[in-house]
């Protein structure tokens, strides 16, 4: 299934890439996260950390690929669409790490914080019933008996429920076949056991990067199993992060990078529309954009205490933006 060219993801990366200037200038925060987050938690901490993913390591060639869709499409808010994706909510907003997110808190959508309301219609035409039921997140990294949706593949419900929450719930459109699979695989290979005592992780340009790499990676993957529709989205995912990384880059002492990053980003639009074109000539520039980043990556990822991955400058552009 293919998708439609140069959709919302454009619009997102330019929104990002143009923060410290308009946005700034019109009194908007400096992070988009920052409008969920909960009153009292601390910016520097809460938007500088995640929870370990507890990700399977020993799954088989086919399932690790399908789970790298799944992670990718898991952390764009392309992928909800709607409401949802010019906030900028992904999966990831609500489930950091595959966990759940005690500081999460959307006007409209939640009640305490760590709760969301899934049949509001602040986020869906289809399932808004009128009531403020906010429930608690769950955590899908925790033990799966804990959870209300069977995760047995023979069954088939966990991806009928995914797929339900990205168009009812969310108003998003039917993702290609294989990014659907590839969901559901990444939440059955989510695991307590795959991370034991694991502390928190430091969020981080190079690991943003890489997160954009992984997605290119699984881009060409899906190409070599000749499905264009899961490519593109792929790419799109890479895009998305690459402008959560251009937010990341405020001010206008950096618009270089952003200007680096919207470059990349422009590329991997190209190789979309060459996949649409014709998809046997599109692992050449993904392929490309992939060496690239090694080249262009560093000048990036070494100006990282300059910016809004840094805990202190967080929490300053947060108190200046009120």
């Amino acid at each position: 299934m293919d998708r439609p060219p140069r959709r919302s993801g454009l619009l997102i990366f330019a929104v990002a890439a143009l923060f410290g200037t308009a946005l700034a200038a019109a009194g908007a925060p400096p992070l988009r996260a920052l409008r969920w987050l909960a009153p009292g938690v601390d910016p520097g901490v809460a938007l500088t950390h995640r929870p370990a993913e507890c990700l399977t390591a020993n799954l088989s060639p086919e399932a690790a690929y399908e789970a790298e869709l799944g992670r990718a499409a898991f952390r764009t808010p392309l992928l909800l669409g709607g409401q949802a994706a010019r906030a900028g909510v992904a999966c990831e907003t609500c489930h950091r790490g595959g966990h759940a997110n005690p500081e999460f808190r959307f006007p409209g959508v939640s009640g305490a914080p760590g709760t969301a309301d899934v049949t509001t219609s602040v986020l869906s035409s289809h399932r808004g019933d009128g009531i403020d039921n906010p429930k608690p997140i769950p955590d899908l990294s925790g033990p799966k008996a804990a959870l209300k949706v069977d995760q047995d593949p023979a069954s088939g419900k966990l991806e009928a429920f995914i797929d339900g929450v990205i168009t009812q719930e969310f108003d998003g459109a039917e993702p290609p076949p294989a990014v659907l699979k590839g969901l559901a695989a990444y939440v059955r290979a989510l695991s307590p056991e795959a991370c034991p005592g694991v502390r928190p992780m430091t969020v981080t340009a190079a690991g943003a990067l890489e997160d954009a790499r992984r997605a290119v990676r699984a881009a060409l993957a899906a190409l070599e199993r000749h499905d264009p529709g899961a490519a593109i989205f792929m790419a799109e995912a890479a895009r998305s992060q690459l402008g959560d990384m251009a937010e990341r880059y405020a001010g206008p002492d950096l618009a270089a990078v952003r200007g680096t990053l919207a470059l990349a980003s422009g590329d991997l639009a190209a190789a979309e529309d060459a996949i649409r074109r014709d998809p046997t000539t599109a692992i050449q520039p993904l392929a490309l954009w992939l060496a690239r980043s090694g080249e262009w990556g560093p000048g990036v990822t070494r100006l990282e205490a300059r910016t809004l991955y840094d805990p202190r400058r967080l929490r300053l552009a947060a108190r200046a933006a009120g």
